[in-house]
């Protein structure tokens, strides 16, 4: 009985760690009849183990996720391992140690089961906001995510929408940050030898390579700083706002990206003051609030509002 409890748990592990094994393989590494393996997988059946058998000459997997514990390996970790029966001589491959050796081959392979089960949740949960999300986006944020936690670099076919081309790139990704109900990555991109930031919708498609990277002493407060939201510049501006009373509390309460310095003013005004990197989405935020926010410095940019809310006028003139 003991045996056989044994054989049975052997077989669970050499399936495991080998899909597609046949039972004459079981057979030899069981040292036992392929009658008795076929009597061992039918008890194996009965018992609820999901067992599945694609046909004739096909060999035996598993359905589902069905696994042992996983191990924590690394990609050059499990391939040394492999070489192991290669690499003994005949001598010291007893049964013990190939039994082990059985064992923490199936333990790695349930591990990538259960990473892709983990990954594939995620995205499930895991939304950028909008409801309309393409089926591309929620695809590719499993892959992602895989890529980030294993510090795994990516080749990716992305679209830049500025310039209205499609190019094929490596990317390290080292972070998926979340801005304005949208997902974005950082990472270092190979093709401008640069740390940069994607946004993941325009991805059009991501292969991971096998090839693993180390992030760089990247301090991601320090590099986002003076970043509105997620578009970085080189600039300094410095902008002085006063919201009106109206507007004054919820902007107050408010969190931001960038700290801004409050200062209540007389009658429930309040001064806003602000140093980011980049204009484009400080002004779109800024234009929400209409009249009741007044730009008063720089003084270009106080024009350049003046001169838009009369082209504005004009066109509904």
């Amino acid at each position: 009985m003991v045996e056989r409890l044994i054989r049975l748990l052997k077989i669970i592990n050499l399936i495991q760690a080998f899909p597609g094994i046949k039972a004459k393989e079981l057979s030899v590494k069981c040292e036992t009849s392929e009658k008795n393996i076929y009597r061992d997988l039918d008890l194996l059946s009965q018992a609820n183990v999901p067992l599945m058998n694609e046909g004739h000459g096909k060999g035996y997997s598993f359905m589902g996720n069905f696994k042992h514990f996983p191990l924590n390996w690394n990609e050059g970790e499990y391939k040394a391992f492999t070489l192991l029966p290669v690499l003994l001589g005949e001598n010291f491959k007893t049964k013990a140690l190939m039994s082990a050796y059985e064992k923490v081959m199936a333990t790695h392979v349930a591990e990538i089961v259960e990473k892709k089960s983990l990954f594939s949740n995620l995205s499930r949960v895991i939304r950028s906001g909008n409801s309309a999300t393409s089926n591309t986006e929620k695809d590719l944020l499993p892959l992602i995510s895989e890529a980030v936690l294993a510090s795994q670099t990516i080749e990716a076919i992305y679209h830049t929408q500025s310039r209205n081309i499609t190019t094929k790139r490596k990317i390290d990704p080292y972070y998926i940050m979340p801005r304005n109900d949208r997902l974005y990555i950082i990472g270092y991109d190979h093709k401008s030898n640069e740390i940069r930031t994607f946004r993941l919708s325009r991805f059009q498609h991501i292969n991971l390579l096998n090839q693993r990277f180390k992030k760089d002493e990247i301090n991601l407060e320090k590099y986002l700083q003076y970043t509105w939201s997620i578009i970085r510049g080189e600039e300094r501006i410095h902008f002085k706002i006063i919201f009106s009373r109206e507007v004054a509390r919820y902007v107050e309460e408010d969190e931001y990206n960038v700290s801004p310095k409050l200062t209540s003013l007389e009658d429930g005004y309040l001064l806003f003051e602000v140093t980011v990197n980049d204009d484009r989405e400080f002004l779109r935020w800024l234009m929400q609030f209409g009249p009741d926010a007044e730009i008063i410095e720089p003084k270009y940019y106080r024009n350049s509002m003046k001169e838009m809310l009369q082209k504005w006028n004009n066109i509904y003139d």
